[in-house]
């Protein structure tokens, strides 16, 4: 069987390197300090754009989620935005069952109209169950199947710890989340609705001439976090998904379960100070730009650009970045036809040893089936070559 055609680099302030042998010396151990302590019943630090996971203790448990639900209710109003079955404009009729919703509350009226756009963000900042509920009910005719929706997504990104019975987050006994999948569900807002998640950051909130306030807290504490929500109930406990940028990293942390609302700020500000000051996140490579150029058989041509199908970030602990190093790993026998995006090999990259990411390397153009006597050159050669 042949052997897939390998070539290492090795990473110097974020260029690559070509070398023709694995000659460079060995790196030395890498001492990171351990995560703080975190007064949570569970929590997750992870890397917005590497998903490099940074923290966690007991992220899969499923625990009550509280107004934690309400992202995922804003993703799927996003989604159904994004899909043009509904506009930001258009007006929902709050029925006596939105309005009789118990906990937070943004005081809109039975059969008053109110825009979908003020809706979201009493949603989004004033934590409203009124108007949560007005929201499901307007995309889906009842709660019970926008719910029907909400697990649909979840299943969608791969939250495996997480089921939704509601649209507010107010106890049910089948209605449960994880920290690391709320984490996942956030990183998906993040990237797909970037339009949307400023409402996040928003501090305040004005309707009906009651005004409250972002239950967030570092909203005002640390100018660099600019979401996402919070939680409570007698259940969960106090619990808080954010998400900060500094620079060009973005990190995102999960506290489930603390004592408090200042516990839960404390605990999450905790986490994201430990991301910044002992990683570093950079883009080390642009998706669909050429990595590699390799030898394709039976084609019109018979040299192939790959590379990655998207850009590619890695997470690496601070001032070890230039110790990483790359490998690609190229299929020898590569044959056309060929479509754009087709597997042809993969790329590790590991740090002292250790694989801190592996993807595919892509086919970046169709190579269409060449001539005859392209075919049978092709073949010969092949032929010689397992002599």
């Amino acid at each position: 069987m042949s052997q897939p055609l390998r070539m290492t680099f090795s990473l110097f302030g974020g260029l690559l390197l070509l070398f023709t042998s694995l000659s460079l010396p060995a790196a030395g151990p890498i001492f990171t300090p351990a995560a703080p302590s975190v007064a949570a019943s569970s929590y997750f630090l992870m890397d917005f754009d590497s998903s490099r996971i940074l923290a966690e203790k007991d992220a899969d448990k499923r625990v009550a989620p509280a107004s934690l639900t309400k992202i995922m209710t804003a993703y799927v109003v996003f989604r159904e935005l994004k899909a043009g079955h509904l506009t930001l404009d258009e007006k929902v009729t709050i029925s006596q069952n939105a309005w009789e919703t118990g906990g937070s509350k943004m005081f809109v009226e039975v059969n008053k109209q109110v825009r979908v756009e003020d809706l979201l963000q009493g949603m989004i900042i004033q934590s409203g169950n009124d108007a949560s509920v007005a929201l499901a009910e307007h995309v889906a005719g009842s709660e019970q199947t926008f719910a029907t929706m909400m697990n649909e997504q979840a299943s969608r990104l791969g939250m495996a710890n997480s089921h939704f019975e509601n649209a507010t987050g107010l106890p049910s006994p089948n209605h449960y989340s994880s920290a690391r999948d709320l984490a996942l569900l956030a990183q998906a807002v993040i990237r797909e609705f970037p339009e949307y998640y400023r409402w996040d950051s928003q501090k305040e909130f004005t309707y009906n001439g009651i005004t409250q306030q972002n239950r967030n807290l570092l909203l005002w504490r640390d100018p660099s976090v600019d979401g996402l929500k919070t939680g409570f109930t007698d259940d969960a406990g106090y619990c808080m998904v954010a998400s900060a940028k500094r620079e060009d990293m973005r990190l995102i942390s999960v506290v489930m379960g603390t004592a408090s609302a200042n516990a839960r700020s404390n605990e999450s500000q905790s986490l994201l100070n430990y991301g910044f000051r002992f990683f570093e996140t950079h883009r080390l490579y642009e998706g669909g730009k050429p990595l590699a150029e390799t030898r394709i058989r039976k084609g019109v041509t018979s040299k192939l650009a790959v590379g990655l199908a998207e850009d590619l970030y890695v997470t690496a602990p601070r001032k070890h970045f230039n110790e990483l190093k790359a490998e690609t790993q190229i299929d020898k026998g590569v044959f056309a036809p060929l479509n754009k995006g087709d597997t042809v090999g993969t790329l590790n990259i590991s740090l002292t040893g250790e694989t801190v990411a592996n993807k595919p390397l892509v086919a970046l153009d169709s190579v269409a089936e060449g001539g005859l006597f392209r075919r049978l050159y092709d073949a010969a050669i092949g032929f010689l070559e397992k002599e």
